[in-house]
């Protein structure tokens, strides 16, 4: 007997009922909020969402690398509302709670810290990159920031200036913050250069890097590329931020992307999967430079909500529980072995590449992504675009996909290319 499709297409995409939500959305909501898919979300389980038409689609883009437990897993779904029952909030520093503790230790047992470490928890990976940065300035005393072309660190002012793409993320909304350096990415000549050029070492508070860039196309850092920003760091004093807020929570076959590497950073920033899609990040780091700031010197009113970090533990354990690290790395052995067959097939695709299950092809060009995602769509899986230029295809797909979701969406993503390049 056939296994049962996921995919269930009942009415033309976008269907009535998702057009006319649109319209009213299209009329009531900021436009700069551009809308990915015309389709309407209803409701969605593990990797499929369906919408309010009645259409059920594979969901690679898992909320934007949100979503590696899935849509609504039941454990973290009781988890929240078990806490939202509780309590909502009291605002941390002024009534703490002892799920903040238990996330914290849980998350620095993961960490790969060899020291004493401690953790602070915000809303959003932007807040978490400037907080890292807030530690690291006032643990050197220094001001200036260093990070990499193609990086993608947040749409906040600082974080902003350290991400790479100018649209539409930057355009007409200059002027940045001072003293951040770019350089090029995975060229450590470049970045020893710019001591010289752009900003004296001893300047420099800190680097921020990706293990992966995202949104520059899930490029992996070279080894040695890595294990020399630790050397550079030690060198000149320097805190060096792994941005973990795409790459973390196993989706690279490791729980930290870093883990690939073998080098120990002194700050992480995590969020976007942390707690299923509920707000929240986080900044793990060695004690000393997370005690450096003044009593009062990070904060904010709903920083480290408790309902967010219930789902957060929640999460844990359901990475624990269903082996997920160990299945984002089989999922990507499958997506890599199904890529590099079309990679030979279609000399448009000019790379596969990524770690563990976060993967990524890219194209020719922007045009032919964008084609092949319209395809996509219209047979029922929901793809993302990445890239400078637009030119990539990211998996970003729940990690509890099952082996024949799985299949099916890259059958349907293989007709998807086949009518559009």
């Amino acid at each position: 007997m056939a296994a049962t499709r996921a995919i269930e297409l009942k009415t033309e995409v976008p269907g009535p009922r998702s057009r006319a939500v649109l319209e009213r959305i299209t009329a009531s909501v900021a436009a700069p909020f551009a809308i990915t898919f015309p389709v309407v979300a209803a409701e969605a389980r593990g990797a499929r969402i369906t919408d309010v038409d009645g259409n059920t689609f594979i969901d690679f883009t898992g909320g934007v690398g949100c979503l590696n437990v899935g849509h609504a897993h039941p454990h973290v779904v009781q988890a929240a509302q078990e806490q939202l029952d509780r309590f909502s909030h009291t605002d941390f520093t002024v009534v703490p709670y002892e799920v903040y503790a238990t996330l914290s230790e849980r998350l620095l047992a993961l960490a790969p810290f060899s020291g004493p470490a401690k953790a602070a928890f915000f809303n959003a990976g932007t807040e978490a990159v400037e907080n890292a940065v807030k530690f690291a300035r006032a643990f050197t005393g220094r001001q200036a920031v260093v990070g990499f072309e193609g990086a993608f660190h947040g749409r906040t002012y600082l974080s902003l200036a350290l991400t790479s793409k100018t649209k539409p993320y930057k355009q007409g909304l200059g002027p940045f913050a001072p003293e951040v350096y770019r350089v090029p990415f995975n060229e450590l000549g470049a970045l020893r250069r710019a001591f010289q050029t752009l900003v004296a070492a001893e300047d420099v508070a800190a680097i921020v890097f990706e293990p992966v860039q995202g949104e520059g196309g899930f490029i992996p850092a070279r080894e040695e590329f890595v294990r020399g920003l630790r050397e550079i760091c030690d060198e000149h004093g320097i805190v060096l931020v792994c941005d973990e807020v795409q790459s973390g929570f196993a989706r690279t076959g490791r729980f930290f992307a870093i883990e690939h590497f073998g080098v120990e950073p002194d700050l992480i920033t995590v969020a976007k999967s942390i707690a299923m899609g509920i707000p929240l990040s986080g900044v793990l780091g060695k004690a000393a430079i997370m005690d450096a700031p003044a009593a009062g010197g990070v904060g904010g009113t709903y920083v480290g909500n408790p309902v967010a970090q219930a789902a957060a533990l929640a999460v844990l354990d359901v990475i624990e529980d269903e082996q997920l690290v160990e299945r984002s790395a089989a999922i990507g052995e499958t997506m890599r072995l199904r890529m590099e067959s079309w990679r030979a097939r279609w000399a448009q695709i000019s790379d596969v590449r990524g770690l563990g299950a976060m993967l990524a092809i890219e194209l020719a060009d922007a045009e032919s992504a964008s084609r092949t995602v319209e395809e996509a769509l219209a047979r029922g899986l929901l793809l993302l675009k990445a890239g400078v230029e637009g030119n990539c295809i990211r998996v970003l797909v729940p990690l509890v996909v099952s082996d024949a979701e799985l299949d099916e969406a890259l059958d349907v993503w293989e007709d998807a290319l086949h009518a559009s390049l």
